[in-house]
Formats: C-alpha cells, structure tokens, sequence
C-alpha cells in the first residue's frame, strides 16, 4: 500500500509492507518505487520492506532545480522518522546508490548494512560532468528522444529482445517524468562528492551488485573499490547491463535476502 508524508510542504510517496527487520529500497534515475515490486513481494515476507519514490520521480513532488543525494538522504531519514524505524539495511540502485553513501555519510547510526547495486563511491570524472550537461541539454531540447535512446542502453545487448516489452514500459512511464525534475536529478549527480573515504571507513557490510556488461558503470570501476570495506561482498552478474533488479531478478533477490540474513542474524 502506498503512503504519503509532507516534507518541507511537499509530497514524499512510498510503500511499507511486512515485518521484521526495516530494509529501505530505492530506485535510480528515470525510475521509481515500482521497479521494486517483485523484491518487495519477495521479501516483505521476511522483512519489513520501505520503498521511497525520490524527489520528483514517481508520485514524489518536485522540490527544487537541483535535487542533490543529500538532499536524497534527507528524503529518506524523514520516511524513516515517520516510521519511528531507527536501524535498517539500504539497497540503492544507481542513482539509489549514491544517496544511500551520502545517507550512510549523515547518518550512520541508522544503517545495518547497504547495498551498491550497480552504484560506486567516485564522483563524476570531468569528462563524465560534460556528459551530464550534454544530457541536460538534450532533455532540454528533446527529453522524449533522450529517454528513448537512454532506456535501452541501460540494458546488456543479450537482453533487450527478451525484455523488450519492459523496456519500453520503462521508457513510457520515464516519458511521464517532468524535464525539470531529469534536470534536477542531473544536475545533483553530476555534483555529488566522492565517498571512497566512507567506503574505507565503514563499519557497516557492504554488498555489490555488478552487471559485466554495464555500459553506464564498467565494472573495472567498482571491484577496485569492493575491496576497500572492512566487511564487504560482491555479486558478479554475466550478461547483465545495469538493470539487474529486472535482468536477474531471481539470483539479486537471493544474494539480498542472504546478505540480511547474516547481517541481522
């Protein structure tokens, strides 16, 4: 069931299912809390499930020109505060990923354990930051063409046959998405600080979610950092882009549930 609080006069969105340990979901960039549904179905049944739609995307309002992943965490602790849950474990896809580090940064007291799921702890290159505000001129110009071109590369070649219906669900529901708010999420990427420190520094487990054929992250990226926390496991996934939660969501809802397994055991 969805749910609604007021946050600086503004609508967050998100779903509470099941009992149990609180593990807190969230999506990346384009998506929303929906992406969740079948780890939710799947894992409300051992855990307390919280999914967050981030600002601006799915039926969480827009909030500012620049949503940055501090601001994504504050997101997030005000849910948690709502919900009196003072200890969880958070996954975070992508986007997601980046603003579980900079919750982890704000308020570590909170965290049991995360998960980088195809997400890294290094800021954007500059090379990286001119590509952003080329994607920011291009949904300025023509968001529907950027998001039709952008979806599918998110995805491994191999799969795009098989999840070609999903993909373009995925590109439809992107195309309800306001420009200002792609902007914003943009814009708040592109001038996140890097979190290696953190990751060298955690006390927490850390689980990593790869996909071999991530165009948007090269694995070569993140396994130098998966060696960094004290406490840290990886999941390496073949034939997979970025969106693993959908191109192997049996063996990702698996390594999850085992990974909380331990952490809470």
């Amino acid at each position: 069931m969805e749910k609604q609080i007021k946050f600086q006069n503004k609508k967050i969105n998100f779903t509470d299912e099941g009992s149990g340990n609180p593990l807190v979901l969230l999506h990346g960039f384009l998506g929303s809390l929906e992406i969740w549904k079948e780890f939710s179905a799947e894992l409300s049944k051992k855990y307390r499930v919280i999914c967050i739609d981030l600002p601006g995307h799915g039926k969480t309002e827009n909030f500012s020109e620049i949503h940055t992943m501090d601001f994504m965490a504050e997101i997030v602790k005000a849910v948690l505060d709502e919900l009196k849950i003072e200890k969880c474990v958070i996954v975070g896809h992508s986007m997601g990923g980046y603003a579980t580090l900079s919750f982890a940064e704000k308020y570590p007291d909170f965290l049991q354990g995360l998960c980088l799921f195809h997400s890294h702890a290094m800021p954007d290159t500059p090379e990286a930051k001119i590509n952003r505000e080329r994607a920011i001129k291009a949904v300025s110009l023509n968001r529907k063409g950027f998001i039709n071109q952008f979806i599918p590369e998110l995805f491994s070649l191999e799969n795009l046959e098989t999840l070609k219906e999903y993909i373009e669900d995925q590109k439809e529901k992107a195309r309800q998405i306001p420009k200002e708010t792609i902007i914003a999420a943009q814009s708040g990427m592109k001038e996140r600080s890097g979190k290696i420190s953190l990751l060298s520094e955690i006390s927490v487990p850390v689980l990593f979610i790869v996909g071999k054929k991530d165009s948007r992250i090269p694995i070569d990226k993140i396994l130098v950092q998966t060696v960094l926390p004290s406490h840290s496991e990886v999941l390496i996934l073949s034939n997979v882009g970025h969106m693993g939660f959908i191109e192997a969501e049996d063996k990702t809802i698996k390594t999850l549930d085992c990974f909380i397994k331990k952490i809470i055991s």
